[in-house]
């Protein structure tokens, strides 16, 4: 539903960065996903409708800082974990006054990665 794990890697739009670091709601389940959290944890945590977390989790999702992973319930269906997906937000400016964003993100292992894929290609099914 939120993050495209193929586009994690690719840099995200600058007004994508900052619509997200605006939001009071994003910027408070940025705090609460240092660990991997379900939807109905942060719904808790932060205090926030439903409606308005999947709204506030597309924004950081287009913005690239926040990733999904589902995991597979060996009783059958998913849980979907988010978790915050950088580890620094740079915003600077050139010398043609131009801004542009970086996201330095955590190291992924083999697994992690491999993990990425298999939620993608699930997600396609």
């Amino acid at each position: 539903m939120v993050s495209d794990p193929a586009s994690s890697e690719d840099s995200p739009s600058l007004q994508n960065v900052l619509d997200a670091l605006d939001d009071a709601n994003c910027r408070a389940i940025l705090r609460e996903t240092a660990e991997p959290m379900t939807a109905n944890e942060l719904i808790d945590a932060c205090d926030i409708p439903k409606s308005t977390l999947y709204r506030k989790l597309e924004l950081l999702s287009r913005a690239s800082l926040v990733r999904e992973q589902d995991t597979i319930n060996p009783g059958g269906g998913r849980t979907t974990r988010y978790e915050r997906d950088f580890d620094d937000v740079t915003i600077s400016m050139d010398d043609e006054d131009d801004l542009s964003v970086a996201v330095k993100r955590p190291p992924r292992s083999p697994d992690e990665r491999l993990e990425d894929i298999w939620s993608k290609m699930g997600d396609e099914l």
